[in-house]
């Protein structure tokens, strides 16, 4: 009877130390009464105002861990813009990049506004807002803390690709669409697993640069580099899924025939397949 009791003692203690593990993954806003809600905050960081925009599902619940996303405007744009959307056909992006269509009640968005309509990333402080807007949702809301993840389009990948250099623990992949380096990036040698997208003919961020953001994590990854380089099948995108990646830090790139354009469709469709591509990307990790 010892024996077997000292089994049970063991048993009970390694169950609750996986346990305590599981929970450790979700936020201190978890089984909270939430006070966030679906509007626009105001912080101040480092002297300066900053806005965002919340986005949480319409039937949240505080006992679900959900993903956490962050979504930044490109140059010129707004939170408010990625929040309504703006005309696809004329080079603008749908609600929330697309992805709160898919995202089925699962996650809650994070829309931060730039200083002068950008994110220069100067000193570091829009970074610093990252952490902020995260220690302040996690402290209020539900979330899955191995499961936040960023996007953007132009400036807003190029502020996405920053965070995964400065923050690589902290955001479990990022997308990039038509990105190139221009918010930095401090660090940079970690991996984090990465989705890029980019128009050979974008005439504003040439697509060299988007390669150049994705072969850091090609690098960082542990993938094996693909020779020749990928090109587009006519009129339609082509994805690549990079190989010998290290375990859960996968890298895919689509690269098509477009100008600098986050709705870009392949022949016949009218669906941009960014959407799509980031959320199959952002769903993988559980």
């Amino acid at each position: 009877m010892p024996r077997r009791s000292n089994l049970l003692t063991v048993l009970t203690l390694l169950v609750l130390g996986l346990l305590s593990a599981v929970m450790a993954e979700r936020s201190a806003g978890c089984g909270k009464a939430n006070t966030i809600k679906s509007q626009q905050y105001t912080i101040t960081i480092n002297g300066k105002q900053r806005q965002y925009i919340m986005k949480i599902p319409d039937r949240y619940d505080n006992n679900y861990a959900h993903k956490l996303i962050f979504t930044w405007h490109q140059l010129g744009g707004s939170a408010q813009k990625i929040v309504n959307g703006e005309n696809i056909n004329q080079g603008g992006a749908l609600p929330y990049y697309g992805l709160n269509a898919l995202a089925n009640n699962t996650a809650i968005f994070v829309v931060p506004n730039g200083l002068n309509s950008g994110w220069a990333n100067q000193g570091g402080e829009d970074v610093t807002f990252f952490d902020e807007l995260v220690k302040r949702i996690e402290a209020d809301l539900c979330v899955e803390t191995t499961l936040r993840f960023s996007t953007g389009f132009s400036y807003g990948g190029a502020m996405s690709f920053a965070v995964a250099c400065a923050r690589p623990t902290m955001v479990r992949a990022i997308a990039v669409i038509s990105g190139s380096q221009l918010s930095g990036c401090n660090g940079g040698n970690s991996p984090v697993a990465f989705y890029g997208q980019h128009g050979t003919s974008d005439s504003v961020l040439n697509v060299s640069g988007g390669r150049q953001l994705r072969d850091r994590f090609v690098k960082n990854n542990g993938c094996t580099p693909v020779s020749p380089e990928p090109q587009p099948n006519g009129q339609n995108s082509v994805k690549t899924v990079y190989k010998g990646c290290r375990e859960g830090y996968p890298v895919t790139w689509v690269i098509h025939r477009g100008d600098h354009n986050p709705s870009q469709t392949d022949a016949g469709s009218s669906t941009p397949f960014a959407p799509r591509n980031t959320w199959e990307f952002f769903s993988q990790f559980s």
